[in-house]
């Protein structure tokens, strides 16, 4: 194996720009800003996305004619689901995070029915659809992407925070070709373990299938998911009954294509190790171990952090509210109450 480019002197370079925007990220989430906007102070251009508490809209700010995604929650179904908790704890992290790769929150506000979150608009859609359309992306631009959320999770991980849900859907490509990892509903703090069972079956890790407390490397497995679903067009653990794709993440059996090199199929199959005290990422040498890994021999960390590498692929956008991105869905409107629904459960939001 060739030796790394990333050096020791690199890793203790890059830490302490991390302690850094560490200490902003805890000031702001100690102290965030107030919102001065409200729903009226946007225009509704499309509905361009839908999840499991509410709509993802295209709005464009009526003073500065900005583009931005708006995620419109219900609060019914946020109480129903008692995950009132997780919204405002979604809010205070995208308040507070601030990285290159990470989508951070413009501004947040509620109404009688609603709550909102309003965030920079990345018109190039969703990795996901990018797969799907291709098939499999090419070898480099696998590495290229997989760079950025390794950059992203060690931001994340370095504030405390355990992401729970990367996947294709939650990347999202700019119109520059780099990524956002986007979604902090399944976000936490963590400081010691947790045991919630959440995230998406095929990106599950085994310790979080066995209900054992978990920590970080639980985003670690998910990157290994991630590389490989980039790579071949489908995951590496995969079966239409849960139980049975439960049974498969647990062996941790699986087959790297054959046009997979070398260097990566090892990365991968570090990732993916069932035990999450030898998975890579969470070893001695922590994401050192991954940054030095001789699949990412050929990345200049610096250079991808700071965005001077040319992307080798860039999304089509015609416009600065193009839409075409991202699939046609259902139109909806939203609903308007008199009566302010739950107003002492989101006091705080």
């Amino acid at each position: 194996m060739a030796k790394s480019s990333y050096s020791r002197q690199n890793h203790q370079d890059h830490r302490r720009y991390l302690d850094m925007l560490k200490c902003e990220f805890v000031k702001r989430y100690e102290d965030p800003s107030p919102s001065e906007k409200m729903p009226m102070d946007y225009d509704s251009i499309k509905a361009i996305g839908s999840g499991a508490y509410g709509e993802v809209f295209l709005v464009r700010d009526k003073s500065t004619f900005a583009y931005h995604a708006m995620k419109v929650v219900s609060k019914g179904i946020v109480v129903e689901r008692k995950h009132v908790k997780h919204l405002i704890l979604e809010k205070k992290i995208l308040q507070a995070v601030q990285f290159p790769f990470v989508l951070s929150l413009d501004e947040a506000f509620k109404d009688n029915l609603y709550l909102y979150f309003v965030l920079p608009y990345v018109a190039g859609g969703e990795l996901f659809t990018y797969i799907q359309k291709y098939g499999s992306l090419s070898h480099y631009l696998s590495k290229f992407y997989a760079s950025q959320v390794t950059l992203a999770l060690e931001y994340l991980h370095y504030c405390d925070i355990v992401h729970r849900d990367i996947k294709p859907e939650n990347i999202l490509i700019d119109i520059n070709g780099y990524i956002k990892v986007c979604d902090f509903g399944f976000c936490k703090i963590l400081k010691k373990k947790t045991w919630t069972l959440c995230g998406t079956p095929e990106y599950l890790a085994p310790e979080v299938i066995m209900s054992k407390g978990y920590s970080f490397p639980v985003d670690w497995w998910a990157l290994g998911v991630l590389i490989f679903e980039m790579g071949a067009g489908y995951p590496p653990f995969f079966s239409s009954d849960p139980s049975k794709l439960y049974e498969k993440i647990l062996e941790g059996h699986f087959k790297c294509p054959d046009n997979f090199n070398p260097d990566c199929k090892h990365l991968i199959k570090s990732l993916l190790q069932v035990d999450p005290t030898k998975r890579l990422g969470s070893l001695k040498s922590g994401i050192y171990d991954i940054k030095a890994h001789p699949w990412f021999n050929d990345i200049c960390w610096q250079s991808i952090l700071h965005q001077r590498v040319q992307a080798p692929f860039v999304p089509i956008c015609p416009s600065p509210g193009d839409t075409s991105n991202f699939p046609e869905i259902e139109q909806t409107k939203l609903k308007k109450s008199s009566q302010c629904l739950y107003e002492n459960e989101f006091e705080d939001f």
